[in-house]
């Protein structure tokens, strides 16, 4: 092993040197280089096939592509890439996480490959800035945190997502959700529900909101906005799709999603759809929905339904000095349905409940739980259950209106 690795530092030396950077060179060159150092290398080191092939690879990784990322970016299985500093690399795949054993030959080839990530993206990342968010071209999202903040090293946390949306029969298939659920929530979509998706980190949010976007009617103009673009939403022709932008080195020209969510008020959006809310820009959102932009979705992190209203109220605090009671009745006229995820202690990812807002009493906003998961064994490591149905849906007007019986 530590033979091929000096063979390798010294084929990547020798291919940079040849490699003519004042011009455009394309991929092949690069190849052709690469073969014509290692055929060289072969003769005096007595390399076998398998070797050349893995070193070609390799070679090509680093000096074109994310070097050691670059095979883990191109398995679709792996869901999330962890880089603790250039030698400690953890992957999650089919829900697990593990170690990965290979390593960056130095921290600069990480740093290098870092701002080769974010530049791609027209941001900035240093000592000064040293957290940034980005994504690779495949769709991939990135979050950097640098030195002197990260002690370790330089960290990097990518996570990928499939090249196909998952949709909402994948997610039937998976048992994250049953079939009586999908069409109950087919309906509330096409309708015209507001509808909120909670969950905690990883639950899948964002990958059920984007199925559950595909129950929206082909002939909407839908805006959609995120801090970083990860939806997927296919089969919308006019779609528009905004994406904030941070702050520049001297702290200017910040797009925020509360700008973002005012100017597609000006865009004629029969929906928006918000990837999700942090802060401020709660507010915003609920505004939009309570301004006759039916069928508005969003996200947020919570613990529970419950929990999901009271993370709003603190977060359109954040946004705007209003009572609380008015924050109750803002959010209570605006969201109907909280759907809300959550990731078991098997690693599955399932739909918990569903809550329907039905007003207020007493100051409070009423949830009425419409269908709720029950765990009910497991069976090869695996937790199976069932959905109970709670309660009927109250408010039916938006299915009257929209000629679909009421359930």
């Amino acid at each position: 092993m530590a033979r091929l690795e000096e063979i390798r530092n010294r084929v990547h030396s020798a291919v940079i040197n040849r490699i003519d950077f004042t011009r455009e060179i394309g991929d092949t060159e690069v190849l052709d280089l690469i073969d014509e150092e290692l055929i060289r290398f072969r003769g005096e080191n007595d390399l076998d096939i398998a070797s050349m092939k893995t070193l070609r690879q390799d070679l090509f990784h680093s000096i074109r592509r994310l070097d050691v990322l670059q095979d883990l970016i191109d398995r679709d299985e792996i869901t999330e890439i962890m880089i603790n500093g250039p030698d400690r690399i953890f992957i999650e795949k089919g829900g697990g996480l593990t170690p990965y054993q290979g390593t960056f030959s130095s921290k600069e080839k990480l740093e290098d490959v870092i701002q080769q990530i974010v530049s791609a993206c027209n941001r900035v990342v240093n000592e000064s800035v040293p957290i940034v968010d980005a994504r690779l071209p495949g769709g991939a999202r990135v979050h950097v945190v640098l030195p002197p903040i990260a002690l370790n090293g330089p960290i990097m946390t990518i996570r990928r997502f499939p090249d196909r949306p998952i949709g909402m029969e994948d997610l039937l298939r998976f048992g994250s959700l049953s079939p009586e659920i999908a069409a109950f929530l087919s309906r509330l979509v096409r309708a015209g529900y507001n509808i909120f998706v909670s969950g905690g980190t990883g639950s899948g949010k964002t990958t059920f909101l984007n199925a559950m976007s595909a129950f929206i009617p082909g002939d909407e103009r839908i805006i959609t906005i995120e801090d970083n673009a990860e939806l997927q939403i296919l089969h919308i022709a006019n779609l528009v799709r905004l994406e904030a932008r941070n702050a520049n080195v001297e702290g200017e020209n910040e797009i925020s999603i509360r700008d973002l969510i005012r100017a597609s008020l000006r865009m004629r959006p029969d929906r928006i759809i918000v990837g999700e809310v942090r802060g401020g820009e709660a507010i915003d959102m609920i505004q939009a929905m309570n301004t006759g932009h039916d069928g508005s979705m969003s996200t947020g992190h919570a613990n529970s339904a419950e929990d999901m209203l009271s993370r709003l109220e603190t977060m359109v605090l954040m946004g705007m000095d209003l009572p609380v009671p008015a924050i109750r009745g803002q959010i209570a006229a605006a969201i109907d349905i909280i759907v809300h995820l959550g990731r078991l202690r098997d690693k599955s990812r399932k739909l918990l409940e569903i809550c329907e807002i039905t007003g207020i009493e007493n100051g409070k906003i009423i949830l009425s739980r419409l269908y709720a998961f029950r765990e009910t064994g497991e069976e090869n490591g695996k937790i199976i259950g069932t959905w109970d149905k709670k309660n009927r849906l109250e408010n039916t007007a938006k299915l009257a209106m929209a000629g679909m019986e009421t359930v």
